[in-house]
């Protein structure tokens, strides 16, 4: 059993000594990597340059790669990032798995096969179209994940971590399987299905972040309401039952706001790894397990990782640029199984 279960029912999760001072500290991170995100690129500026482009005082060429090109992919890397990096901290609240992560759900696996068939059946190619359907796909697949977890798991307590995890990966794997099927089937649909699985912010329309900001939105005021929960739901479903709460529902609360966080990111940008598997470690680090604090470090740590790993991507190959869920899979891949070594880390 882990730390969190041992405590008795009617304690506290405790938290950190300073909660703020972190929140702070991760909020000028972010402003950093957003500026440096800003700055480097196929035509690096200067930070003068950067403010003359965001105020439009700047010349043409440097206005418009400011304000047309890097302030939309900026505003749209830190939106994915905050939504999986919150997403991946509920997914292991939820499932008391320190290697969970979004995908757990059948996320990805359902965005990228209703993606597909949005592409090989309907004729759809644009981002603006396509990612309505990808959306949609994940909310199906998270519903389905809910439905046959609840047939297996308590009647009074819906779901239960391990049916969640395993209807998870089953759902996933068979969603994977039809949509590879498909995908050889037509070659339009494979080079998109290709370029979307990668992981990428490059090529989006300059208004995506418009399009799933209502429904990140929408997530991160779910995960605020299901946070006290959850910190309830980490002393044991029998406590939790005992101290009044009704498990049931914190859980369909949670997937809700999982389903529309890493929904709306993966239909956008892709299946981007490492982002909500490893930002709720590190801000658990810093932040404890009480949830009121982690989920928003988590999204603030997470939308850092994306954009540094977009700025990453565009250095090591220009004038080209690699995908930034490459960078994170490359970069991310050891640095994780460094974390989890950690006793403390590795410890839910």
């Amino acid at each position: 059993m882990t730390a969190l279960t041992d405590r008795p029912a009617g304690t506290t999760v405790p938290r950190t000594r300073r909660p703020t001072l972190v929140v702070g500290i991760a909020v000028v991170a972010l402003l950093a990597a957003g500026v440096l995100s800003i700055m480097v690129g196929a035509a690096l500026l200067s930070p003068a340059q950067v403010w003359a482009g965001l105020t439009g005082t700047g010349v043409d060429q440097s206005v418009a790669i400011v304000q047309d090109l890097r302030v939309p992919r900026t505003l749209l890397g830190a939106l994915v990032g905050i939504a999986l990096g919150v997403a991946g901290a509920l997914m292991q609240g939820h499932t008391r798995n320190p290697l969970a992560d979004p995908g757990l759900l059948g996320v990805s696996a359902g965005a990228g096969f209703l993606l597909v068939v949005a592409i090989q059946f309907l004729g759809i190619s644009s981002l603006y179209g396509t990612v309505w359907f990808g959306f949609a796909g994940a909310g199906l697949a998270s519903v389905l994940v809910f439905g046959l977890a609840s047939l297996g798991g308590s009647r009074a307590g819906g779901p239960t971590p391990v049916t969640l995890a395993l209807a998870g990966v089953a759902v996933s794997e068979l969603l994977i399987a039809i949509t590879s099927a498909l995908v050889l089937r037509d070659t339009s649909s494979l080079d998109a299905y290709r370029f979307w699985s990668a992981g990428a912010l490059d090529d989006k329309d300059s208004l995506a972040s418009l399009q799933i900001a209502p429904f990140v939105l929408a997530g991160l005021v779910l995960a605020a309401i299901n946070a006290p929960g959850l910190n309830v739901l980490a002393l044991g479903e029998d406590n939790a039952r005992g101290l009044g709460h009704h498990v049931g529902r914190a859980r369909a609360l949670g997937i809700a706001a999982i389903t529309l966080l890493a929904g709306s990111a993966v239909a956008v940008a892709g299946p981007i790894s490492f982002v909500g598997l490893v930002a709720p470690h590190i801000a658990r680090f810093f932040t404890g397990p009480d949830h009121r604090w982690l989920l928003p470090v988590a999204g603030l740590g997470g939308a850092t990782l994306v954009l540094v790993a977009d700025v990453v991507g565009r250095l090591v190959v220009r004038p080209g640029e690699l995908q930034v869920g490459i960078v994170l899979a490359v970069v991310g891949a050891p640095f994780f199984i460094a974390l989890v070594r950690r006793r403390k880390l590795a410890r839910l």
